[in-house]
């Protein structure tokens, strides 16, 4: 489908020519994310920073593991470049208010998540585990003060808020035109956004994108037998570990580059580019740190609903959402600012031609095995290693 459509997968659009509203800005950095599923497991969506005023349309496939068609990253990549991204920003803002050079920095991270119980029981359950994280420096000051800045730069980068304590994300259900009450999920007590499937259409018309902002650099060769091998995500009894790698640097012009794998289960590698534009400026090179890990978030879910449809053999025709994430901005103006984050907030739109109470048991289970929300509601601690370069 993503191929069908032509042109470039990611490129900035204008929210208010989309008649697309932001969100109010609570902290300091909120992000709207408007989805859709288009065909199999890919997903596209429209991205938006309050803050800076930018918007992007990015998109999303899964591996030969759930089946897909591998056109586009995988939901938990997206999550992993926005953090990994978002700390690098911390570490050199920090060091810039101290006054400390830094010559050469570069971020590896490791993110693990996981997957155990029955889809057909309604036990499967998600699971998020600890993120590592290695920064590599070379920095004018001694070990101690370089230590004291990665320390601080972790504490306040705005994904932290989402890890500080346990929050169970909020969501709104409409099935078939029909606003719903929803079951085990918690659920969002204010009126639903509009649907967002009609901004979609001839969303990428006429866009000539100067960049490639998302590329893959080397295709994973689909594997069957083998563990995270071909198919082997759309089992319905489950007991496994996932494992996303990112690497990124800060360029020369400005522009965060990284570079992300998925080693479990097996997937490709892809190159991202990111960009913290001034606040307010609604213009950017590539999508900033935030604005990946939002749509990390909608793009997990999605997977989840279309995942957990095909292993109980039930048709969802389509499903759509808005999102907002909610956070601070870390390091800004010259001072930090304790890192803070409000549960996710989602509206979900679906349609199935089935029975709608399978509307909302697809929520409560696309919930209960969604990695990125069970990030959300498990308090995390970093495992922070700092290597000097020199």
């Amino acid at each position: 489908m993503l191929r069908r459509l032509g042109g470039p997968v990611f490129f900035p659009v204008s929210v208010s020519r989309l008649g697309l509203r932001l969100p109010p800005n609570r902290h300091g950095q909120s992000v709207r994310v408007w989805a859709r599923s288009l065909a199999g497991m890919q997903k596209e969506a429209v991205v938006a920073s309050a803050r800076t005023g930018a918007a992007w349309r990015v998109a999303s496939d899964e591996g030969p593991y759930l089946e897909g068609h591998d056109a586009a990253p995988c939901p938990l990549a997206f999550m992993s470049v926005g953090m990994v991204a978002g700390y690098l920003n911390q570490v050199l803002a920090v060091a810039t208010r101290r006054g400390i050079s830094v010559r050469q920095l570069e971020l590896i991270q490791d993110n693990r998540y996981t997957m155990e119980g029955s889809a057909l029981a309604g036990t499967m359950t998600g699971g998020a585990l600890p993120v590592e994280l290695e920064v590599r420096l070379d920095a004018d000051g001694g070990e101690r003060e370089i230590r004291d800045i990665v320390s601080e730069a972790v504490a306040v980068a705005p994904v932290t808020g989402m890890m500080r304590e346990a929050q169970r994300s909020l969501f709104s259900l409409t099935a078939n035109g029909q606003q719903c009450t929803v079951d085990r999920v918690t659920a969002l007590d204010r009126e639903p956004e509009p649907d967002p499937g009609l901004a979609f259409q001839g969303l990428g018309a006429g866009v000539q994108q100067r960049m490639e902002l998302v590329t893959r650099v080397a295709a994973v060769t689909p594997v069957s037998g083998v563990e995270g091998g071909a198919g082997s995500s759309l089992q319905a009894e489950q007991r496994r570990q996932l494992h996303v790698w990112a690497r990124c640097r800060r360029r020369a012009d400005g522009l965060t580059e990284i570079e992300q794998r998925l080693y479990r289960p097996l997937g490709s590698t892809f190159h991202f580019l990111s960009h913290e534009p001034l606040p307010g400026s609604g213009s950017a090179s590539a999508p900033d740190a935030a604005s990946y890990v939002a749509v990390g978030v909608a793009f997990c879910f999605m997977t989840q609903l279309g995942r957990y449809a095909t292993i109980k053999k039930q048709e969802l025709s389509s499903y759509r959402v808005v999102q907002d994430l909610h956070l601070s901005v870390g390091e800004a103006k010259g001072r930090a600012s304790a890192s803070v984050a409000d549960p996710v907030e989602t509206h979900l739109y679906l349609e199935t031609p089935g029975d709608p109470a399978f509307g909302r048991q697809a929520l409560d289970m696309a919930e209960q095995t969604c990695f990125l929300h069970a990030f959300c509601r498990t308090p995390l601690e970093p495992v922070v290693t700092v290597t000097p370069l020199a």
